[in-house]
């Protein structure tokens, strides 16, 4: 059996990697860890994790075929846990990047429902911030 307890590391494939680099650090709050530009590869640290950055016409990147578009994305969302989770803080993070449409709604993740923001890097992968699971109800009978 395997036993996996989280993920190590996601890999978009991307047009700007500049952009899209400084959208993960400055929005995010993730760094760059390592960058390898003889292969194409950024890694930027996140948490436990990593989010890798290949440019599409470089030498990983050109492995993965066309480059992502409107109508044809690499993946459909990557979850981030947030901890700890600051509906206010979060909310004014995101405003100072122009991100202003920011809704909390609540969707099951690992840990059980909880609160979420759904929001597109600058090449539209949907990126998806994850709060802890709500407190469970109490009987008021």
């Amino acid at each position: 059996m395997i036993n996996v307890t989280a993920i190590d590391h996601v890999v978009f494939r991307v047009k700007g990697i500049d952009r899209v680099a400084q959208f993960y650090i400055d929005v995010i709050g993730a760094r760059l860890e390592k960058r390898n530009d003889e292969i194409g590869l950024w890694q930027l640290r996140i948490g436990a994790s990593l989010i890798d950055l290949v440019p599409v016409d470089g030498v990983l990147g050109a492995k993965g075929g066309r480059p992502p578009e409107a109508e044809g994305h690499n993946v459909d969302h990557v979850c981030l846990r947030v901890s700890p989770w600051n509906e206010d803080a979060i909310r004014a993070h995101l405003s100072s990047h122009g991100i202003d449409n920011a809704e909390i709604v609540s969707r099951y993740g690992a840990e059980g429902d909880g609160p979420s923001i759904y929001l597109d890097d600058p090449e539209g992968n949907v990126i998806e911030l994850k709060g802890p699971p709500w407190p469970p109800a109490r009987d008021r009978a």
